[in-house]
Protein backbone atom coordinates (compact mmCIF):
# COMPACT_ATOMS: atom_id res chain seq x y z
CA UNK A 1 0.00 0.00 0.00
CA UNK A 2 1.46 3.36 -1.09
CA UNK A 3 0.83 6.55 0.88
CA UNK A 4 1.82 10.18 0.26
CA UNK A 5 4.01 12.07 2.76
CA UNK A 6 3.72 15.79 3.56
CA UNK A 7 6.62 16.42 1.16
CA UNK A 8 4.76 14.73 -1.70
CA UNK A 9 7.00 11.66 -1.68
CA UNK A 10 5.24 8.34 -2.23
CA UNK A 11 6.28 5.62 0.24
CA UNK A 12 5.07 2.26 1.50
CA UNK A 13 2.66 2.35 4.43
CA UNK A 14 4.57 1.15 7.51
CA UNK A 15 2.22 0.15 10.35
CA UNK A 16 5.21 -0.39 12.66
CA UNK A 17 6.16 3.29 12.36
CA UNK A 18 2.61 4.29 13.30
CA UNK A 19 2.66 1.76 16.16
CA UNK A 20 5.87 3.28 17.54
CA UNK A 21 4.45 6.82 17.50
CA UNK A 22 1.28 5.64 19.27
CA UNK A 23 3.30 3.80 21.93
CA UNK A 24 5.37 6.94 22.53
CA UNK A 25 2.12 8.72 23.38
CA UNK A 26 1.79 6.43 26.40
CA UNK A 27 -1.14 4.43 25.05
CA UNK A 28 -1.36 0.77 26.07
CA UNK A 29 -0.88 -2.12 23.67
CA UNK A 30 -4.62 -2.89 23.49
CA UNK A 31 -5.49 0.70 22.52
CA UNK A 32 -2.64 0.86 20.02
CA UNK A 33 -3.66 -2.38 18.32
CA UNK A 34 -7.30 -1.29 18.16
CA UNK A 35 -6.28 1.97 16.43
CA UNK A 36 -4.05 0.11 13.97
CA UNK A 37 -6.88 -2.29 13.15
CA UNK A 38 -9.30 0.59 12.56
CA UNK A 39 -6.87 2.43 10.30
CA UNK A 40 -6.10 -0.77 8.40
CA UNK A 41 -9.79 -0.88 7.39
CA UNK A 42 -9.86 2.76 6.25
CA UNK A 43 -6.51 3.21 4.54
CA UNK A 44 -6.47 3.42 0.73
CA UNK A 45 -3.91 3.65 -2.05
CA UNK A 46 -2.38 7.14 -2.19
CA UNK A 47 -3.80 8.22 1.18
CA UNK A 48 -1.97 11.28 2.58
CA UNK A 49 -0.01 10.67 5.80
CA UNK A 50 -1.68 13.79 7.18
CA UNK A 51 -5.05 12.05 6.90
CA UNK A 52 -3.68 8.92 8.59
CA UNK A 53 -2.37 11.08 11.43
CA UNK A 54 -5.76 12.75 11.84
CA UNK A 55 -7.48 9.38 12.06
CA UNK A 56 -4.97 8.07 14.61
CA UNK A 57 -5.28 11.27 16.67
CA UNK A 58 -9.09 11.11 16.65
CA UNK A 59 -9.16 7.47 17.78
CA UNK A 60 -6.49 8.12 20.42
CA UNK A 61 -8.42 11.14 21.74
CA UNK A 62 -11.46 8.94 22.31
CA UNK A 63 -9.32 6.66 24.46
CA UNK A 64 -7.33 9.32 26.36
CA UNK A 65 -7.02 13.09 26.03
CA UNK A 66 -3.56 13.15 27.61
CA UNK A 67 -2.18 10.47 25.28
CA UNK A 68 -3.62 12.35 22.30
CA UNK A 69 -2.00 15.54 23.59
CA UNK A 70 1.38 13.87 23.73
CA UNK A 71 0.87 12.30 20.29
CA UNK A 72 0.15 15.83 19.04
CA UNK A 73 3.41 17.28 20.42
CA UNK A 74 5.19 18.11 17.18
CA UNK A 75 2.16 19.86 15.72
CA UNK A 76 1.70 21.66 19.04
CA UNK A 77 5.18 23.18 18.65
CA UNK A 78 4.14 24.48 15.23
CA UNK A 79 1.23 26.28 16.91
CA UNK A 80 3.72 28.45 18.81
CA UNK A 81 3.82 30.65 15.71
CA UNK A 82 3.21 31.95 13.18
CA UNK A 83 6.17 34.30 13.70
CA UNK A 84 7.94 32.13 16.27
CA UNK A 85 7.87 34.70 19.09
CA UNK A 86 6.26 32.25 21.50
CA UNK A 87 8.64 29.50 20.37
CA UNK A 88 11.56 31.67 21.50
CA UNK A 89 9.96 32.17 24.91
CA UNK A 90 9.23 28.45 25.07
CA UNK A 91 12.90 27.63 24.41
CA UNK A 92 13.87 29.98 27.24
CA UNK A 93 11.56 27.96 29.53
CA UNK A 94 13.32 24.78 28.40
CA UNK A 95 16.72 26.16 29.42
CA UNK A 96 15.32 27.44 32.71
CA UNK A 97 14.19 23.88 33.50
CA UNK A 98 17.86 22.89 33.13
CA UNK A 99 18.94 25.56 35.63
CA UNK A 100 20.05 28.20 33.13
CA UNK A 101 19.44 31.92 33.59
CA UNK A 102 17.78 33.37 30.50
CA UNK A 103 17.00 36.63 28.76
CA UNK A 104 14.95 37.01 25.59
CA UNK A 105 14.55 39.49 22.76
CA UNK A 106 17.81 41.42 23.19
CA UNK A 107 19.60 43.90 20.93
CA UNK A 108 23.37 43.89 21.40
CA UNK A 109 26.20 45.71 19.64
CA UNK A 110 28.81 43.64 17.84
CA UNK A 111 32.22 44.79 16.73
CA UNK A 112 30.83 45.82 13.35
CA UNK A 113 27.02 45.96 13.55
CA UNK A 114 24.12 45.59 16.00
CA UNK A 115 22.35 42.24 16.37
CA UNK A 116 18.92 41.14 17.60
CA UNK A 117 19.12 37.95 19.67
CA UNK A 118 16.30 35.53 20.44
CA UNK A 119 17.62 34.13 23.73
CA UNK A 120 20.77 34.54 25.83
CA UNK A 121 21.56 31.92 28.49
CA UNK A 122 24.04 31.58 31.35
CA UNK A 123 25.09 28.60 33.44
CA UNK A 124 28.25 28.08 35.50
CA UNK A 125 29.53 31.45 34.30
CA UNK A 126 29.31 30.50 30.60
CA UNK A 127 27.13 32.69 28.40
CA UNK A 128 25.69 31.58 25.05
CA UNK A 129 23.50 33.13 22.38
CA UNK A 130 20.56 31.02 21.17
CA UNK A 131 19.03 31.52 17.76
CA UNK A 132 15.61 29.94 17.18
CA UNK A 133 14.59 28.87 13.69
CA UNK A 134 10.84 28.34 13.68
CA UNK A 135 9.02 26.59 10.82
CA UNK A 136 5.25 26.36 10.37
CA UNK A 137 5.52 23.70 7.66
CA UNK A 138 6.26 20.14 8.80
CA UNK A 139 8.68 19.36 5.96
CA UNK A 140 10.72 22.59 6.15
CA UNK A 141 14.36 22.10 7.16
CA UNK A 142 17.12 24.38 8.42
CA UNK A 143 19.91 24.21 5.86
CA UNK A 144 23.64 24.97 5.97
CA UNK A 145 23.19 28.67 5.15
CA UNK A 146 21.68 29.22 8.61
CA UNK A 147 24.69 28.10 10.73
CA UNK A 148 27.03 29.86 8.29
CA UNK A 149 25.14 33.13 8.77
CA UNK A 150 24.76 32.75 12.54
CA UNK A 151 28.46 31.92 12.93
CA UNK A 152 29.32 35.31 11.40
CA UNK A 153 26.97 37.03 13.86
CA UNK A 154 28.45 35.10 16.77
CA UNK A 155 31.99 36.06 15.71
CA UNK A 156 30.96 39.72 15.58
CA UNK A 157 29.27 39.60 19.00
CA UNK A 158 31.95 37.68 20.89
CA UNK A 159 34.45 40.48 20.24
CA UNK A 160 32.56 42.78 22.66
CA UNK A 161 31.69 42.77 26.34
CA UNK A 162 27.94 43.08 26.95
CA UNK A 163 25.83 44.15 29.92
CA UNK A 164 23.82 40.99 30.51
CA UNK A 165 23.29 39.10 33.77
CA UNK A 166 25.85 40.65 36.13
CA UNK A 167 27.89 43.47 34.67
CA UNK A 168 29.93 43.27 31.51
CA UNK A 169 30.20 39.73 30.20
CA UNK A 170 31.35 37.96 27.06
CA UNK A 171 29.29 35.61 24.88
CA UNK A 172 31.42 32.52 24.32
CA UNK A 173 29.06 29.90 22.89
CA UNK A 174 26.34 29.64 20.28
CA UNK A 175 23.21 27.48 19.90
CA UNK A 176 20.77 27.06 17.01
CA UNK A 177 17.41 25.47 17.81
CA UNK A 178 14.61 24.51 15.42
CA UNK A 179 11.23 22.84 15.88
CA UNK A 180 11.84 20.80 12.72
CA UNK A 181 15.08 19.28 11.41
CA UNK A 182 18.56 20.27 10.22
CA UNK A 183 20.00 19.13 6.90
CA UNK A 184 23.09 16.89 6.96
CA UNK A 185 25.29 19.77 5.74
CA UNK A 186 23.94 22.05 8.46
CA UNK A 187 24.88 19.49 11.11
CA UNK A 188 28.34 18.96 9.59
CA UNK A 189 29.11 22.68 9.39
CA UNK A 190 27.81 23.43 12.89
CA UNK A 191 29.76 20.53 14.40
CA UNK A 192 32.95 21.65 12.66
CA UNK A 193 32.39 25.26 13.80
CA UNK A 194 31.59 24.45 17.43
CA UNK A 195 27.92 25.47 17.24
CA UNK A 196 25.46 23.51 19.39
CA UNK A 197 22.36 22.26 17.56
CA UNK A 198 19.00 21.15 18.92
CA UNK A 199 16.07 20.00 16.82
CA UNK A 200 13.03 17.74 16.99
CA UNK A 201 15.25 14.65 16.61
CA UNK A 202 18.85 15.92 16.97
CA UNK A 203 21.02 14.98 18.82
CA UNK A 204 19.86 11.39 18.91
CA UNK A 205 19.51 11.13 22.69
CA UNK A 206 19.07 14.67 24.04
CA UNK A 207 16.88 16.17 21.32
CA UNK A 208 13.93 18.54 21.65
CA UNK A 209 11.40 15.72 21.91
CA UNK A 210 13.27 13.85 24.69
CA UNK A 211 13.98 17.06 26.62
CA UNK A 212 10.28 17.95 26.57
CA UNK A 213 9.36 14.51 27.89
CA UNK A 214 12.05 14.38 30.58
CA UNK A 215 11.12 17.79 32.01
CA UNK A 216 7.36 17.59 31.27
CA UNK A 217 7.69 20.80 29.26
CA UNK A 218 4.58 20.21 27.17
CA UNK A 219 3.42 23.40 25.42
CA UNK A 220 -0.08 24.61 26.24
CA UNK A 221 -0.88 24.20 22.53
CA UNK A 222 -0.89 20.39 22.80
CA UNK A 223 -3.96 20.21 25.06
CA UNK A 224 -6.98 18.69 23.32
CA UNK A 225 -9.53 20.16 25.75
CA UNK A 226 -8.77 23.75 24.67
CA UNK A 227 -9.68 25.48 21.41
CA UNK A 228 -7.04 27.23 19.31
CA UNK A 229 -8.49 30.62 20.34
CA UNK A 230 -8.26 29.68 24.03
CA UNK A 231 -4.66 28.53 23.60
CA UNK A 232 -3.82 31.85 21.93
CA UNK A 233 -5.30 33.75 24.87
CA UNK A 234 -3.16 31.77 27.31
CA UNK A 235 -0.02 32.43 25.24
CA UNK A 236 -0.76 36.16 25.36
CA UNK A 237 -1.01 35.84 29.16
CA UNK A 238 2.50 34.29 29.08
CA UNK A 239 1.17 30.85 29.98
CA UNK A 240 3.26 28.63 27.72
CA UNK A 241 3.51 25.32 29.55
CA UNK A 242 0.84 22.80 30.53
CA UNK A 243 2.37 22.48 34.00
CA UNK A 244 1.88 26.23 34.54
CA UNK A 245 -1.91 25.85 34.68
CA UNK A 246 -2.00 22.94 37.14
CA UNK A 247 -1.44 25.13 40.20
CA UNK A 248 -2.73 28.31 38.58
CA UNK A 249 -6.21 27.57 37.27
CA UNK A 250 -7.07 31.26 37.67
CA UNK A 251 -5.58 31.79 34.22
CA UNK A 252 -8.28 29.49 32.84
CA UNK A 253 -10.92 31.62 34.54
CA UNK A 254 -9.35 34.72 32.99
CA UNK A 255 -9.89 33.41 29.48
CA UNK A 256 -13.55 32.70 30.25
CA UNK A 257 -13.70 28.95 30.86
CA UNK A 258 -16.65 27.62 32.86
CA UNK A 259 -15.93 25.53 35.99
CA UNK A 260 -16.76 22.26 34.23
CA UNK A 261 -14.39 23.10 31.34
CA UNK A 262 -11.66 24.03 33.82
CA UNK A 263 -12.08 20.66 35.52
CA UNK A 264 -11.66 18.82 32.20
CA UNK A 265 -8.60 20.86 31.18
CA UNK A 266 -6.90 20.32 34.55
CA UNK A 267 -7.63 16.59 34.37
CA UNK A 268 -5.89 16.35 31.00
CA UNK A 269 -3.00 18.58 32.12
CA UNK A 270 -2.39 16.57 35.29
CA UNK A 271 -2.47 13.25 33.44
CA UNK A 272 -0.09 14.54 30.77
CA UNK A 273 2.50 15.92 33.21
CA UNK A 274 2.34 12.79 35.37
CA UNK A 275 3.11 10.50 32.43
CA UNK A 276 6.50 9.40 33.76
Amino acid sequence: MKIVKHSGDVVDYDPQKLRNSLIRSGAGETVVQDILDRIEKEIFEGMPTKQIYKLAFAYLKKASNSHAARYNLRQALQLLGPAGFFFEKYIARLFEAEQYETQTNLTLPGKCVTHELDVVIRKNGVIAMVECKFHTGREATTDVKVPMYILSRFNDLKENLHVLFSGKERISKCWIITNNRFTTDAVSFATCSGIQLLSWDYPKELNLRTKIDSHHLYPITCLTTLSIAEKDKLLILDVLLVKEIINNHQCLEKIGLAPNRIKNVLKEATALCAYY
